[in-house]
C-alpha cells in the first residue's frame, strides 16, 4: 500500500462508478464495445461532466490487475488513510474491524462490502504482511471503500493495544472458541472485531490481547467458514444486537 492512501488504480464497473460519484477519478478507459450500454454511457457522461479524461479503447484487459475488469479501468486520487481515533469515532458506539494479516485481497474486499452494508465504517489493516488494498480488493468491494475510514498501522497487535486504551472491547473470531458470536451482548458496546488470516486464524500475540474470542456455530461436517463469510456474519450480528438494544434499552 502506498503511504498516501488507497484506491488510485481501479477496475470493475461498480468500483469505478463509486469513485466517480465520490469525485476521485482522474482518467477512465472504457472498451468501445460497452460504451453504448446504458450504465456505461451514463458513467462516461458523468465522468466528462466532472472533467475526467475519457478514452475509448478496444480492450482494457492488458492493463488490468484482475481477470475480469468488466471493460473499464481508471486512475484516481487516492483515499487517504485516517488516524485510529478518527476511525473509532466513525460509528457510535464504536465498531471497528481489525484484520490480522489476511492475505487474499478478494476476501478483504468482500469484508469491506459487508461492513458498509451493516453500518460498520472503520477498518484497521497492518502495513506489513497483509493483502494489498489495490484494484482487486476495490473490485470485490463494489464501491464500498468509498464509504470507509481505513487505518494503516504497524501490526494488528499494535492496533489492539491502542484500541484497548481507547476503551474499545476486543472480540476475536476463532473457530475453536467455546463462546458463540450470536447473542453476544458485548457487541452493543464500543467494539473491535479481529479477523485472523485465511487458514491460520488469529496470531498468538493478538489472541493474548483480546477480551473474548467467539466462534460461529456450524455443523460438524464443515470445518470452518471463509474469513469473509465469518466477518459478514459478525458485522450483521453487531447491527442486530445494537438494533435490539435500542429497541429494548
Amino acid at each position: 500500500m502506498a503511504s498516501a492512501g488507497i484506491g488510485d488504480s481501479l477496475e470493475g464497473f461498480h468500483a469505478v462508478r463509486a469513485a466517480c460519484d465520490a469525485g476521485r477519478l482522474i482518467r477512465i478507459q472504457v472498451e468501445r464495445s460497452r460504451a453504448d450500454r446504458t450504465e456505461y454511457a451514463a458513467l462516461l457522461d458523468q465522468a466528462r461532466r466532472k472533467g475526467v479524461a475519457v478514452e475509448l479503447v478496444d480492450d482494457v484487459r492488458g492493463q488490468a490487475a484482475t481477470a475480469a475488469p468488466q471493460g473499464v479501468i481508471a486512475a484516481a486520487r487516492p483515499i487517504p488513510f485516517v488516524e485510529l481515533g478518527e476511525a473509532v469515532a466513525a460509528t457510535t458506539p464504536a465498531a471497528v474491524v481489525v484484520l490480522d494479516h489476511l492475505e487474499d485481497p478478494r476476501n478483504v474486499g468482500a469484508i469491506v462490502r459487508s461492513m458498509v452494508a451493516a453500518g460498520v465504517h472503520a477498518l484497521v489493516v497492518p502495513s506489513r504482511r497483509s493483502a494489498p488494498l489495490g484494484a482487486t480488493a476495490f473490485k470485490a468491494a463494489a464501491g464500498a471503500f468509498e464509504h470507509l475510514r481505513v487505518v494503516s498501522i504497524n501490526s494488528a497487535a499494535d492496533a489492539t493495544r491502542r484500541l484497548h486504551k481507547m476503551g474499545v472491547w476486543l472480540v476475536g473470531l476463532d473457530a475453536g472458541a467455546e463462546r458463540s458470536l450470536f447473542g453476544l451482548d458485548l457487541l452493543a458496546e464500543p467494539v473491535a472485531v479481529v479477523i485472523g488470516a485465511e487458514g491460520k486464524g488469529l496470531s498468538r500475540l493478538v489472541s493474548d490481547l483480546l477480551d473474548v474470542t467467539v466462534s460461529i456455530p456450524i455443523v460438524p461436517e464443515v470445518e470452518s467458514l471463509n474469513a469473509s463469510v465469518a466477518a459478514s456474519l459478525a458485522m450483521f450480528e453487531i447491527s442486530r444486537v445494537r438494533a435490539e438494544s435500542r429497541n429494548h434499552p
